[in-house]
């Protein structure tokens, strides 16, 4: 009985007639076919030309990195001064208007302590030692109770024949009286009160109309624009 050998697959020549080379044919045992490119050129990698960015190129793209990331830190710098002056404010208020709302609460009390000394007039007084002693009583309480407030900022708004302030006084009504300037507090109601530059209360006060209009206050030459700064009215906060 023969017995076939394995044999090793070797290469087919299929070099064209004209001598051109080409890869290698391989024949194995079941017939499979397969290419050897051996026969190609070796490509030497020494010889392979490393590709180099353009340095005015790669320049400019850090430069722009860097500016993204300069603008990044100085908005991050400003919010975070920002969030600590919103901070340093609120804290200052919290402790300038601590007081803002017991203050409110005492108000009426001051408001009683007057109406009980404009019910005792100075001829009362006179003809009643007891009424003058009670009467007496009361002023001093009410000199060191409204000092008390003063003590932490709370002060009577000035009314009484002074130009109508919308930020500071609540016209309940107006009256005919051409002697004053128009716009005049001829009388009020119930006295106003601030904390520091806050408004707690506006004063309840009677308007005049029908009189002179205000006379301007001269101003000089070389004072007319700081001056008149002055001069104007100061907007006080509302919000308390």
């Amino acid at each position: 009985m023969t017995h076939n050998s394995p044999k090793d697959p070797s290469p087919t020549d299929v070099t064209p007639p004209d001598g051109t080379e080409t890869d290698a044919v391989i024949t194995d045992d079941d017939g499979v076919l397969s290419f050897d490119a051996t026969g190609a050129e070796p490509v030497d990698d020494a010889d392979a030309q490393p590709v180099t960015p353009d340095p005015a190129a790669r320049v400019a793209e850090l430069e722009s990195e860097l500016e993204t990331v300069r603008g990044d830190y100085l908005r991050a710098l400003a919010e975070a001064q920002n969030t600590k002056r919103l901070a340093d404010k609120r804290i200052q208020d919290n402790t300038r208007y601590a007081v803002s709302n017991l203050a409110k609460v005492l108000l009426p009390v001051a408001d009683n302590m007057e109406r009980a000394l404009a019910a005792a007039p100075e001829e009362a007084r006179v003809a009643d030692p007891h009424l003058k002693n009670l009467a007496v009583g009361v002023e001093m309480t009410a000199k060191e109770f409204i000092g008390a407030l003063g003590q932490y900022g709370v002060t009577k708004v000035e009314a009484l024949d002074r130009p109508f302030d919308p930020n500071l006084h609540q016209a309940v009504q107006e009256v005919e009286n051409k002697d004053v300037p128009a716009g005049t507090v001829v009388q009020v109601y119930q006295a106003g009160y601030v904390i520091h530059d806050r408004l707690l209360r506006p004063a309840m006060v009677v308007v005049s109309r029908g009189g002179p209009k205000r006379a301007e206050p001269p101003l000089d030459a070389g004072e007319s624009g700081d001056s008149a700064d002055q001069e104007s009215p100061k907007a006080v906060d509302t919000s308390a």
